[in-house]
């Protein structure tokens, strides 16, 4: 990535969702790098915490009280940053929340709010990076996803639907600036199962104490890659094993994996702990504390996890798939010429 030099001298990047989970870790990330950092939140204590971190880490930090889901803060966050630092040279849409229950346990107002923040933040996060590149001609957008972004689950259906939308407008964009002739970049990085306190503020109807599918990774893991995939853009980045087998899999057998998950989806994304009763939630509100990048599952998380860049392995199934295709075709000809000579 070309670096375009700010009023300080040093590369900016703007990180939504920044208070806690793998927002935090990428802020801190950055941070070692000694980039400016803005970042943008809802909750007071975890921003604050957020800038400490930056600053103890080497970087230089301004912090924006945002709710994505709001396209002028969201576009205010950005006219200031770039006010402080002379300019924006990534920008990673991370913020979202979630809802666990059923379909329908789950209100309208409920995936109304979901979309709004995890969807619609990346789409408001997108334009205001947009706004502030594309008169440089430079600059690259990380959009933080899933491998739900691919296959949804049971229990997270807002989720999983926001995940899917945001890959959806990222791709009609990405065709728009190579239109155009743009130089600003876009790249999608695809989740594994993350310890972040996500798991004790999501909004729940469940019996039990949620977690994540494991294998289960470190946020410092991911901000790794998405600290290269900033540099390298991608178009889509592929985090962990899990993530390239949920991927693939539900491109050859979705009909065998919505079983499974009917069997054993509800079990894996709960403990046998029995649900705090009366907990807050986020999904409206901050839960304003400062909890950190971790979440409660430090003990059962691994702290390297691969990446790769999918393009060769999608053409390599494809030419795969071609090939036997061509192959039955083949033999159904043959057959078929067999069977009017008889």
């Amino acid at each position: 990535m070309t670096q375009k030099s700010t009023d300080n001298g040093r590369p900016t990047v703007v990180v939504t969702g920044a208070s806690a989970g793998v927002g935090r870790a990428i802020a801190h990330e950055f941070a070692r790098h000694r980039w400016n950092v803005s970042v943008l939140a809802r909750g007071e204590a975890g921003l604050k915490g957020t800038v400490r971190d930056i600053e103890r880490a080497g970087g230089r930090a301004q912090a924006h009280q945002v709710d994505v889901a709001d396209a002028d803060a969201v576009m205010r966050a950005a006219d200031e940053t770039v006010k402080e630092f002379g300019g924006i040279d990534v920008w990673i849409n991370v913020a979202m929340v979630t809802i666990y229950a059923p379909v329908q346990q789950t209100s309208p107002d409920e995936y109304k709010r979901a979309t709004e923040v995890t969807y619609l933040g990346q789409v408001h996060g997108t334009l205001a990076a947009l706004k502030h590149m594309q008169s440089r001609d430079a600059g690259t957008i990380v959009c933080i996803g899933s491998a739900l972004a691919y296959r949804s689950i049971p229990l997270q259906s807002s989720y999983c639907a926001a995940k899917a939308a945001v890959r959806g407008f990222i791709d009609s964009l990405r065709s728009e600036l190579l239109h155009d002739g743009s130089h600003v970049r876009l790249t999608m990085v695809q989740l594994p199962a993350v310890n972040t306190p996500q798991f004790d503020w999501a909004r729940t109807r469940m019996p039990r104490r949620l977690e994540p599918v494991p294998p289960i990774y470190q946020p410092e893991a991911i901000a790794r890659h998405v600290y290269s995939a900033a540099h390298t853009a991608p178009r889509e980045l592929w985090i962990g094993f899990p993530t390239w087998k949920a991927i693939i899999g539900n491109m050859i057998i979705p009909g065998w994996i919505d079983g499974y998950l009917a069997r054993h989806g509800y079990r894996g994304e709960m403990t046998s702990q029995a649900a705090l009763e009366g907990r807050p939630d986020n999904l409206y509100d901050p839960v304003d504390t400062d909890p950190g990048a971790h979440g409660r599952f430090d003990d059962r998380s691994l702290t390297t996890v691969p990446a790769a860049d999918p393009r060769w392995l999608k053409l390599g199934i494809a030419t795969a798939l071609g090939v036997a295709f061509l192959g039955a075709l083949s033999i159904a000809r043959t057959s078929e010429t067999h069977r009017r000579l008889r």
